[in-house]
């Protein structure tokens, strides 16, 4: 997943980029809600983890804002805001969850994967694929029962294909998926990586549309 962070505390900041950069996601971290703005206006992203208190501006109006234009972008909200009232704002507002400070890291990485299964319509974390049994909240793939082991773009683009399974995603929504991690994205980039994966994976997981892009494939 790409995720956009938006914390300017700067501790905890580099802690939660480190964290979600750890378990296989890109991560985009800004600290102020006019970048948030920015950012959101360049990219796509399928999670926002959200603070309360900006030094521009509090969180709960420009959550309202998104949801007002009709962004259903999931939002984790994390805050040291820890009333109830704060958690029934937040809620209301539209955040699909609501974490108070201080947290554990390990419980951050469960709550965005439990948010993004829910999205998928898939709340089970385990998925089976032809050969293939992904634990998407392990972030882990077997195939035939024994395990593969995928670098961190390899399972970003292989995860937005198994969140949109018969959809077609074309080369620049999946090159959208590796922008954050920072290294320079060639032209082939897409190509290499979806062969890598046919590759490890079987030859039919990842099926081509010559032209257009790609889709999920029978495993």
């Amino acid at each position: 997943m790409r995720i956009l962070l938006i914390e300017d505390d700067t501790v905890l900041g580099a802690a939660v980029r480190d964290q979600i950069d750890a378990d296989g996601h890109s991560v985009d971290w800004v600290t102020r809600l006019d970048s948030a703005a920015d950012a959101m206006a360049g990219a796509a992203y399928d999670l926002i983890l959200l603070d309360l208190m900006l030094p521009d501006g509090r969180g709960i109006p420009f959550l309202k804002g998104l949801r007002a234009r009709g962004d259903v972008t999931p939002v984790i909200i994390l805050t040291a805001l820890d009333q109830v009232s704060d958690r029934i704002e937040g809620l209301n507002a539209g955040a699909d969850d609501y974490m108070t400070k201080p947290f554990e890291l390990a419980e951050l990485s469960a709550r965005i994967g439990s948010v993004a299964r829910r999205y998928t319509g898939n709340p089970n974390p385990i998925v089976g694929l032809g050969p293939l049994e992904i634990d998407l909240a392990a972030r882990s793939v077997h195939r035939d029962g024994r395990p593969v082991q995928l670098t961190a773009r390899e399972w970003a683009l292989f995860e937005a294909l198994l969140a949109r399974p018969g959809q077609l995603l074309s080369k620049a929504q999946l090159e959208d998926k590796l922008y954050a991690f920072g290294a320079e994205i060639e032209s082939n980039t897409i190509e290499v990586h979806v062969s890598r994966l046919r590759k490890k994976l079987g030859a039919s997981v990842i099926e081509t549309e010559r032209g257009l892009g790609y889709r999920l494939g029978r495993g």
